[in-house]
């Protein structure tokens, strides 16, 4: 068959289970290792037998539901590849606002150290390692799947000789030398309430992992206990920075406040909806 014919069988089965037909597109993109420039101006040319089967394989996969970013086994996130693969959550752009502003805080601070809990795919461990070339970053998660992959990510973006990666629950397993000396502790935590996980799209509720998603009874849980812990380990005036739910920056910066964090600012994502906060850490007693 031709690129053509190929892509019309695709997006018909896409089309018939209510897919994005865009999809099929990136999927022959993939499998050519070839542009979609390339592939719209050599629409006639035949596709090896091999790659259409592999192709309309995962074409069938897209259909029944599975993420185009599993099925591809990476995503790029804040113009960065990333290897991402099931047990991680998948890097989004909202969270690449958490990134920047991140950036914002660390722009003047000279070798800084960051903490970022819940690392999942290392999306933002690497993406902040990679863009401030002076820092070092501890990589934190309770679970080991998202650790290999963070390790592989780093390897992939050349940043593993300033990425620490490290099992803990939270902070509870980092080391001691680190207390006091942290200029930023950034998590995407999970935040959706467990009652809502249930009306959650199909894609992410069936293949990304509940551990990354459930917040708790009221999607705070995550908020609260980093919020305390992180006193522990920050300079005065270090940072804190999560990314929220569009609905939780009241409940969020109520928490911080309550820790005695000052200067709490949030920050709207590209839909002009609350999606990061930032705090400072005034008082290291």
């Amino acid at each position: 068959m031709t690129y053509f014919e190929v892509l019309n069988i695709a997006k018909d089965i896409l089309k018939n289970n209510n897919k994005p037909i865009q999809d099929a597109e990136i999927i022959l993109s993939y499998i050519l290792k070839k542009d979609r420039t390339y592939i719209h101006c050599h629409l006639n040319d035949k596709i090896d037998e091999t790659l259409e089967k592999s192709f309309l394989n995962m074409i069938k996969e897209r259909a029944l539901g599975r993420p185009l970013q599993y099925i591809l086994s990476e995503w790029e996130f804040y113009g960065l590849k990333f290897i991402v693969k099931e047990g991680v959550l998948i890097p989004r752009p909202d969270t690449e606002v958490l990134v920047e502003k991140c950036l914002e805080i660390l722009k003047n601070i000279k070798s800084p150290k960051i903490i970022d809990i819940g690392c999942g795919s290392g999306a933002i461990s690497i993406a902040i390692a990679y863009n401030k070339k002076d820092s070092t970053v501890y990589a934190l998660d309770i679970d080991s799947t998202p650790l290999e992959i963070t390790r592989l990510n780093a390897e992939k973006n050349n940043v593993q000789d300033r990425v620490y990666i490290k099992k803990s629950d939270l902070l509870k397993n980092l080391d001691d030398d680190l207390k006091g000396r942290v200029d930023l502790i950034v998590s995407n935590p999970p935040y959706i309430k467990e009652e809502e996980i249930k009306d959650l799209m199909d894609e992410v509720k069936n293949f990304e992992p509940k551990l990354a998603l459930s917040g708790g009874e009221d999607g705070l849980y995550f908020f609260r206990e980093i919020s305390k812990e992180a006193k522990e380990y920050l300079k005065k005036d270090g940072y804190i920075a999560f990314e929220i739910g569009y609905n939780q920056g009241k409940d969020v910066k109520k928490i911080l406040e309550g820790e005695g964090y000052k200067d709490v600012e949030i920050f709207k994502d590209l839909a002009g909806l609350d999606r990061v906060i930032i705090a400072k850490y005034v008082d290291n007693l």
